[in-house]
């Protein structure tokens, strides 16, 4: 996320998980003196970044900040080899990596160089932009976000999605929501409604739902949408192209070319000196690589995301996946920081009850976080 973006997520809706729901975001504000509210006031980045930093300071101060290079099984689990040439020999991984290894670019646009296409996670600072034409494409909130701090940062921009009208959240009316309406339209981590509290609430019981059910229900609900902040300044100061495609791209002169075909079958085409792809993420396991390929080719998957037990243990004995990859067993609410909640508890109790089955040595002296 670029500095000056706010997150989408209400306040109450933001807070990292610990096991007595000690250390809320609106704990941290208010030892901060940060302006803070359940809802109506967006959360900033930087607050929630100070936050997240100052909660692993107070609840896991021993956390080791390594690199982990390569995950390979072992006579009695896992060996893992850090990238300064450390290895530990462990029972079980819990892979918490969100979506950092998943980011995705449609095939008409990946093949470009990397001077003239990025995807949307790969920037942190709009000054860059200044001064340059820009084509953000995308419909959802790094897309809205992106092209609101471009055109304030002095950047030529124009957004290309393919809905024929973007979406955003309602805008809080500040107004206290009588019973009849709480009770109509329950508000949860996801939103309003009993469908997103069951969502939002009852992760273990989605776990249930026949298969094919879960994977509709994750690929249609919350899709693409903006924060209610940033609505004024985009459809009042972003040239918009919606209902169009980037069929193809390429580079000409000193520009990307971008032919578009909108959902009427008309062409046309744009350039500019760089996209920005605000494409979101699909999640892919062979994009895994630090798990070697033998711990890659006996995963059970369907869509390519693993297939987990009710504790989000996958076919690998010892092997955890929570975060954006356990979505299509345990619902959208795996999306979002709101679950960490559920995944902490749930592995937690998993892994209580696995150690003292069994009990062993595990020569990890803090928590280690795998990424690329």
């Amino acid at each position: 996320m670029p500095k000056g973006m706010k997150l989408k997520s209400d306040g109450f809706a933001s807070n990292i998980s610990d096991p007595d729901d000690q250390f809320t975001l609106e704990t941290f504000c208010s030892e901060r003196g940060i302006q803070y509210g359940h809802t109506g006031i967006p959360v900033q980045l930087d607050t929630f970044t100070e936050y997240g930093l100052a909660f692993q300071e107070r609840m896991v101060p021993e956390l080791e900040n390594k690199m982990v290079a390569s995950i390979e099984r072992a006579s009695e689990g896992y060996l893992l080899r850090l990238d300064d040439g450390e290895k530990i020999k462990t029972r079980n991984v819990v892979l918490a990596v969100g979506i950092t290894h998943f980011e995705y670019v449609p095939e008409s646009l990946a093949k470009l160089p990397a001077d003239f296409l990025s995807h949307s996670a790969r920037n942190r600072e709009v000054e860059p932009f200044r001064g340059r034409d820009v084509v953000v494409i995308g419909g959802g909130s790094s897309a809205t976000d992106w092209a609101a701090l471009l055109s304030e940062a002095g950047a030529k921009v124009r957004l290309v999605a393919r809905q024929a009208a973007l979406k955003f959240h309602g805008k809080p009316t500040g107004k206290a929501r009588s019973l009849w309406t709480r009770m109509q339209h329950p508000q949860t981590g996801l939103g309003p409604g009993w469908r997103s509290s069951f969502y939002a609430n009852a992760p273990g019981a989605f776990f249930y739902l026949p298969e094919s059910l879960r994977l509709q229900i994750v690929r249609r609900t919350l899709g693409p949408s903006g924060g209610w902040f940033v609505r004024d300044r985009v459809m009042n100061d972003v040239p918009l192209l919606l209902g169009n495609t980037a069929e193809r791209a390429e580079v000409r002169d000193s520009k990307v070319h971008i032919h578009l075909r909108a959902q009427d079958g008309t062409e046309r085409d744009i350039q500019a000196d760089h996209i920005i792809a605000a494409t979101g993420y699909k999640v892919d396991l062979e994009r895994l690589t630090f798990l070697s390929a033998d711990i890659r080719s006996t995963l059970r998957a369907v869509e390519r995301t693993p297939v987990l037990s009710s504790t989000c243990e996958s076919s690998v004995p010892g092997l955890y996946f929570v975060g954006v990859a356990a979505a299509n067993s345990f619902g959208p609410v795996m999306r979002f920081a709101f679950g960490a909640d559920f995944a902490a508890r749930n592995v937690t109790r998993a892994l209580v009850r696995s150690l003292s089955r069994a009990p062993v040595s595990v020569p990890v002296p803090g928590v280690l976080t795998t990424s690329k």
